[in-house]
């Protein structure tokens, strides 16, 4: 019986998976410009953390999350999201004591149960980023301004950035009343989703992605409307902030995020080029979220970008090509293998990147190489191993010479 992968978990191939590298390589050079430091978090997490962060009323939780238990009767869930078990680990690790404020990133396999389709899967990757410690909104803006030079750096050019406040504690309750009396009399035209939605959580109903949920909520008071002076000042100061980091923006009052923990800023990146499914990042302001997980009361806000969606973007025209190999060696009989392998070791230790075919014909080897894209080839057979010396043909300019056998290293480095 053939074995394939789950439903909705795909393999990364070559050559994608330099692009994967590429891209998380040039991330870090951005993050550690910002000041960020790498975390990894473990894939397996306590499934109250996510229920306790996420919110029993999301649809991450209600149908999504992969939760099984373990031997001892201890229910487990594969993340399906990044920032709880960051603030877990920011926690249980006290690192709070250490440095007021934290600024952490992460790469890293999320899980869902959904129904797989082109950008969404059910193991997906994200790259992710939170900052704890800092109220500011000076935060928010170097958040939004990082995730703006992200995505110039992956050559996405053709990104929108769209933002809004949620408010807080003080003025959220208020704006939840309207919500409630706006539904009233209006529940049973909803899904089954948001008519359960509508009584303990009323305002996902406004993140529900169905055109007919979206079309009755389109005269739904805006949470603008009800900000208290704090919120109201925050979110100015944030915009400014932002034009002066000159970072495009639109403002989009249906922003609500799907997660419990989001408080004020909250913003999307889209790109079209993604259809109905446009959103690349996401992220948000949550400065409830530690206290609520047993840890000091701590502000923090971060966002997280789905690298699947990623690749697509970058496919069209800014995909980086795969690296040429540097070095092949083309040996004929275990002679010549013998000999080439300390110089290959050699070679190897000041960075090259040098193979070989383990075998075949010189014709074949050679086939071989080009199909790689090597920049030389080194041939060693039976008469250059009686002659003291290997040909080197630069596979570029189509020329080749001989070199001693000694002198290879110093040649080629």
């Amino acid at each position: 019986m053939k074995i394939t992968a789950i439903k909705g978990m795909s393999d990364v191939l070559p050559p994608d998976s330099f692009l994967w590298r590429e891209i998380e390589e040039r991330a870090r050079k951005i993050f550690d410009t910002y000041g960020f430091e790498e975390i990894r978090t473990p894939i397996v997490e306590p499934t109250e953390l996510f229920v306790r962060s996420v919110g029993e009323t999301s649809a991450i939780v209600e149908k999504e999350m992969y939760t099984f238990e373990d031997k001892k009767g201890l229910s487990l869930t594969l993340r399906p999201e990044g920032t709880a078990p960051v603030v877990r680990a920011y926690i249980e690790n006290a690192m709070h004591a250490k440095d007021p404020i934290a600024k952490l990133y992460y790469f890293g396999p999320m899980f869902r149960y959904e129904q797989p389709q082109k950008g969404r899967s059910r193991q997906f990757f994200q790259i992710g980023a939170e900052l704890l410690g800092a109220e500011s909104s000076l935060a928010d803006a170097e958040m939004l301004i990082l995730l703006h030079r992200l995505f110039q750096g992956f050559g996405i050019l053709d990104v929108r950035f769209e933002i809004n406040s949620l408010g807080c504690k003080t003025c959220r309750p208020k704006y939840l009343e309207a919500i409630h009396q706006f539904l009233k009399g209006k529940e049973k035209k909803f899904c089954d989703d948001c008519q359960k939605r509508s009584k303990k959580n009323p305002l996902r109903i406004l993140d529900c992605k169905k055109e007919g949920c979206r079309a009755l909520t389109e005269t739904a008071p805006t949470i603008g409307d009800y900000w208290c002076e704090a919120c109201a000042q925050h979110y100015r100061e944030v915009r400014g902030l932002l034009l002066a980091g000159h970072v495009k923006f639109k403002e989009n009052p249906r922003i609500v995020r799907g997660l419990d923990y989001y408080c004020r800023t909250a913003f999307e990146v889209l790109c079209d080029r993604l259809g109905a499914q446009n959103a690349v990042a996401a992220g948000g302001r949550f400065d409830g979220l530690v206290k609520d997980l047993g840890g000091p009361d701590v502000p923090g806000i971060g966002f997280a970008i789905g690298m699947e969606r990623l690749v697509l973007l970058m496919e069209p025209g800014t995909r980086y090509q795969v690296p040429g190999t540097s070095i092949f060696f083309a040996l004929l009989g275990n002679e010549a293998q013998q000999a080439a392998l300390s110089i290959m070791e050699e070679l190897r230790a000041k960075d090259h990147c040098v193979v070989s075919a383990y075998g075949g014909s010189l014709k074949s080897q050679m086939r071989r190489a080009d199909k790689l894209g090597v920049q030389r080839v080194v041939i060693l057979g039976e008469n250059e191993m009686q002659k003291g010396i290997a040909i080197v043909k630069d596979m570029k300019e189509g020329t080749q010479k001989e070199i001693l056998m000694g002198r290879l290293v110093e040649e080629l480095g």
